[in-house]
């Protein structure tokens, strides 16, 4: 890697390294141009090092246990079955640290200057930053804003690291909860809920709006909850947690929440608390204001090639706004470096980008939900298909799922798309696909799937919405 250097003049800056970042950096430099990368903390950011990967890992050590008792099921046996937290936390960060590894080594490859230090917008085209060595200044054509997102602290709920955690301190836990209790249900909520709860803690969740999983579509919110509940989970919708008392206690400490139901409000004891109550965007410190950018409720405002309005200066990723997604991220990466390449990008559609969530059982959608649908004023045709009529599904001893598809009557585009159970993480890109080359129904109806498959039920959820469902 390069060093920082006094001054230098680059085509092209991007402040931050996360999936956003070093994705924009790579493209710019596979098209020529002379590249910076200005990093504080982790390359590869939160989603590679404190997020997305290092979250996965853990969860797939949960499936694994879960698995284990469940060996009966198989005609296996698996005696003494138990885990080693500090084992599987060591794996979790021993997954993170090869793939930062991974885009270190991609961005020498493709010859990215890397700066390590805190960066702030000093001037048009001009940055400075601040390194162990002092001050440099760097300047370029085009100023990217990758700087990501934190998590939201909420005034009484703040994380500690002891009773309370934000999510870092639940990928590095002190201790396993016996009792826990997770404010949100969101993504980053209901993965934790799910890793603690197979693991054996007594868990809740706690979520202010009417459901979890809120987003989604409202059929498949409704079954997750069940599966949840049936792993043991207490789910308390439209409830919040307006306060928490802390007693801490060397060797383990309490944690009594309030929490309001109803006009209710009842004192439940923890011993651990996750905060998962969303994210604000790295806007601080970074000069934005003097710059002339404009910044929205901690997220910057952008049009739909994400220019800031000011002249060369960008900004992609969670800094800029919903979805909170990395692949997002990466795709605004890769469609600035070739506008600024001289190229002639489609912008990113939000409404093609999927939602995954990695609990038990996992999560995915694309698209409009049913209900959003008919808000929108569309008449539509909507297909389901349960994993327990699917052949592979059985085979895998996975048979509790569903998916949904969701099309315009008139047109026969499919709106929307939303899964849950077994593998639909992967499963979900196929209907991506088909939102992307503007795909009707014939086209899906007349895809020969390959049997036997999980992918087969994407088909028959097609196929159901207009009538011709087979297995059901």
């Amino acid at each position: 890697m390069a060093a920082s250097k006094n001054s230098a003049t680059y085509d092209f800056l991007v402040i931050g390294s996360g999936p956003g970042g070093y994705v924009a950096a790579i493209r710019a430099a596979q098209l020529g141009l002379k590249v910076c990368v200005i990093e504080r903390e982790n390359l590869g950011g939160i989603c590679l090092n404190w997020g997305c990967i290092p979250t996965k890992a853990l969860l797939r050590s949960s499936e694994v246990f879960h698995l284990m008792h469940r060996a009966k099921e198989f005609g296996l046996s698996a005696e003494k079955i138990d885990y080693n937290l500090p084992a599987v936390i060591k794996r979790s960060r021993g997954v993170a640290k090869q793939m930062e590894g991974g885009v270190k080594h991609l961005l020498k490859k493709n010859k990215v200057d890397v700066v390590m230090g805190d960066a702030t917008l000093a001037g048009k085209g001009k940055v400075s930053v601040k390194t162990d060595k002092g001050t440099d200044e760097i300047t370029a054509k085009n100023i990217v804003i990758a700087t990501g997102a934190r998590a939201r602290q909420l005034p009484g709920l703040e994380g500690d690291g002891d009773l309370v955690w934000t999510y870092r301190d639940a990928l590095n836990p002190p201790r396993m909860p016996k009792k826990l209790l997770v404010i949100g249900s969101g993504a980053i909520g209901i993965e934790f809920a799910s890793f603690y709860n197979t693991l054996g803690a007594e868990t809740t969740v706690v979520e202010v709006l009417d459901r979890v999983l809120p987003v989604e579509d409202a059929e498949i919110s409704a079954f997750a909850k069940k599966q949840f509940e049936k792993q043991g989970m207490t789910i308390l919708e439209k409830s919040i947690v307006k306060q928490l008392d802390r007693a801490p206690n060397k060797g383990g400490g309490k944690v009594t929440a309030h929490i309001e139901a109803d006009g209710q409000v009842n004192k439940v004891d923890f011993d651990t608390v996750i905060s998962a109550v969303g994210i604000v965007g790295n806007v601080e410190d970074l000069g934005l204001e003097a710059a002339g950018v404009t910044v929205d409720r901690t997220h910057i405002v952008t049009d739909e090639y994400c220019r800031t309005g000011v002249e060369g200066l960008y900004a992609i990723g969670d800094v800029a706004g919903a979805p909170w997604l990395a692949h997002k991220a990466s795709h605004e990466g890769v469609m600035v470096a070739e506008l600024v390449a001289g190229g002639h990008p489609h912008p990113v559609k939000p409404s093609s980008i999927a939602g995954c969530t990695y609990c038990h059982p996992q999560v995915a959608s694309v698209g409009l939900t049913e209900a959003a649908a008919k808000e929108q004023g569309y008449k539509v045709k909507v297909g389901k298909f349960p994993f327990v009529g699917n052949g592979k599904a059985v085979a895998l001893g996975e048979a509790e799922g569903m998916v949904k598809t969701v099309f315009d009557d008139k047109t026969g585009e499919l709106l929307g798309a939303h899964m849950v159970g077994a593998e639909v993480t992967e499963l979900i890109q196929g209907y991506v696909v088909g939102r992307t080359l503007e795909t009707t129904e014939e086209d899906l109806m007349n895809t020969v799937f390959p049997h036997p498959t999980l992918s087969e039920m994407m088909h028959e959820s097609v196929l159901a919405a207009y009538g011709r469902a087979i297995h059901i």
